[in-house]
């Protein structure tokens, strides 16, 4: 049988309605870069959030994990979210931070007294209306925050006073509240991914490291120290991102269920820390360790120091330490 233009083009027309009636072309599934490994709460906050959207869209949405710096580092990753190459991002403020200096806020020193104090911080109003200059200075779209507890000092040797750690080389996560912080205590700030760090800490590449006791204790990194400092000196917030460009091509529908399921599953980390957090430091109690704990005090002028720097840096430090009086 012979075929006209004409019958193939009302044959073409007729398949095309019959696949818009019965919905998207393609099940669309994004991905979501993190740096942390498999087993750490942000991954699995992640992989539950990915699991509840599929659901919830009915197959219709779905998400990859990627954790443990799959996609790059965290700068890596941040770019390719302002691009549009990456979707998705649980990511530490830290990073957005070099790019949006007002978040830097959230790493003023004893801003937070505990874990359960951070949360609430980080779930006021005034913690959620600094995501919304992100799209505009960061291309992201900020949906909530999360967190990665306190953190802490561990140190291959003793530490009595904050001048043991003077010229000392202290593993750090890159960024520029927490440079300014242990550069003013008078330390050797060394940047570091998490993948060096028990190594480095074994070797004596590094004397000491800034971590939270989440990975202090999963991970190990306490067999090659001798003190454990529990400072609680600074939280450490995450924040859940959306690329702006995927963002603004997703359906109103889409952007209100994948906010709402992300934010959700980003907050959670900030109650399994409230949970876990006594239970890991109870655990790092019985090491072996020398265990300290210290205040304010023991950081001496350098808290002073950091405020006076990050007063103008940070617009929005005066108003998230009055939330945080507010919330104590």
């Amino acid at each position: 049988m012979k075929i006209t233009l004409k019958d193939f083009t009302r044959a073409t027309l007729a398949a095309g309605a019959l696949i818009l009636a019965a919905g998207p072309l393609a099940a669309k599934e994004f991905r979501l870069g993190l740096i942390t490994p498999p087993p750490h709460v942000w991954t699995k906050a992640a992989e539950a959030f990915g699991a509840e959207l599929a659901e919830k869209s009915g197959g219709e949405h779905s998400v990859a994990v990627f954790p443990a710096r799959q996609l790059g580092n965290e700068a890596e990753m941040l770019q390719q979210l302002q691009t549009g190459a990456l979707d998705m991002a649980f990511m530490t403020v830290a990073e957005v931070s070099n790019r949006v200096p007002d978040m830097g806020a959230f790493y003023a020193p004893y801003l937070a007294q505990d874990i359960g104090h951070a949360a609430a911080i980080l779930r006021s109003d005034t913690a959620r209306g600094m995501l919304e200059t992100l799209p505009q200075e960061a291309g992201v779209v900020g949906v909530g925050f999360g967190s990665a507890g306190l953190r802490q000092i561990v140190s291959r040797g003793e530490v009595d006073s904050v001048e043991d750690l003077a010229g000392k080389k202290i593993r750090i996560t890159p960024f520029d509240a927490n440079l300014d912080f242990y550069n003013a205590i008078g330390a050797a700030p060394t940047p570091m991914p998490l993948p060096a760090v028990y190594d480095a800490l074994a070797n004596g590449q590094v004397d000491a490291i800034d971590m939270d006791v989440e990975l202090i204790d999963v991970l190990k990194y306490y067999e090659h120290a001798d003190t454990i400092l529990f400072s609680n000196h600074m939280m450490f917030p995450m924040v859940g991102l959306i690329s702006a460009r995927v963002y603004a091509g997703l359906s109103d529908e889409d952007k209100a269920m994948i906010t709402e399921l992300m934010a959700k599953h980003v907050d959670s980390t900030l109650d399994t820390y409230t949970e876990k957090e006594p239970v890991w430091t109870e655990n790092l109690m019985g090491v072996g360790k020398t265990t300290k704990e210290v205040g304010p005090e023991f950081f001496g002028d350098a808290i002073g120091e950091w405020e006076a720097t990050w007063a103008e840096k940070a617009p929005s430090l005066p108003a998230l330490r009055a939330t945080a009086e507010e919330l104590k």
